[in-house]
């Protein structure tokens, strides 16, 4: 396909399937120390697929990216520009520092763009021009979060099945649509690399995944 892996622009009104994220459903974030597991990322820098991304007057968009699983959030973070070759691949564990991992509820029901691949030809899209995408196409990407916030008004994020592990749900939360409260803390945050039960699930997935975690200097 001659337009495979690149990004196109939204319809002037995209046609939106819903999907409701239940309360009881744990979101899985890795994110820095320095702040905590359920508080939004103002959108003042960063380059990712759906954020940073502004409102219809302009103003910028609190997110949350997370996923379903921890082996999802760890994809989509830590392991995220591991690149796809075969053997074995090095990672630097002193970029483990300052990370932490969180657990997170909703306390009602959210309500989703629903991005995943059925959902998509509603919207008239293909994976490859959205999901699937490299990091050059994602000012392109992130015009398609802007255009559902605009035309949605009750729409709380988008939801898709995620590039990095497709047996998991990845979601970006507005914050302009969630109040405060409404997410909080299931568990301790815990070190990425201190704490030693997620260390040892982020050593599984990175030996699954062909990945050496090597010692760096911190």
């Amino acid at each position: 396909m001659a337009d495979a892996g690149k990004a196109i622009a939204p319809p002037p009104m995209p046609h939106v399937s819903r999907v409701r994220w239940r309360s009881g459903n744990v979101l899985h974030r890795i994110h820095l120390e320095d702040y905590p597991g359920e508080v939004f990322n103002p959108g003042i820098r960063g380059n990712a697929r759906f954020s940073p991304i502004k409102d219809a007057a302009g103003a910028l968009i609190p997110t949350l990216y997370a996923g379903d699983s921890f082996e999802c959030a760890a994809m989509e973070t830590v392991f995220h520009d591991v690149p796809y070759v075969a053997g074995v691949k090095t990672y630097d564990k002193a970029k483990l520092t300052g990370q932490t991992c969180s657990q997170l509820q909703a306390a009602h029901d959210l309500f989703l763009a629903d991005f995943s691949s059925k959902a998509l030809r509603k919207l008239g899209v293909r994976r490859d021009q959205l999901i699937d995408t490299e990091k050059d196409q994602y000012p392109m990407t992130r015009r398609w979060a802007e255009a559902i916030h605009a035309q949605e008004p009750d729409i709380q994020g988008l939801c898709w099945t995620s590039r990095q592990d497709d047996s998991a749900k990845a979601v970006v939360l507005f914050g302009d649509r969630i109040p405060a409260g409404v997410l909080t803390p299931v568990s301790t945050p815990l070190g990425v690399a201190a704490d030693a039960a997620c260390y040892g699930a982020l050593l599984a997935l990175a030996e699954h995944i062909g990945v050496w975690i090597v010692p760096g200097r911190a």
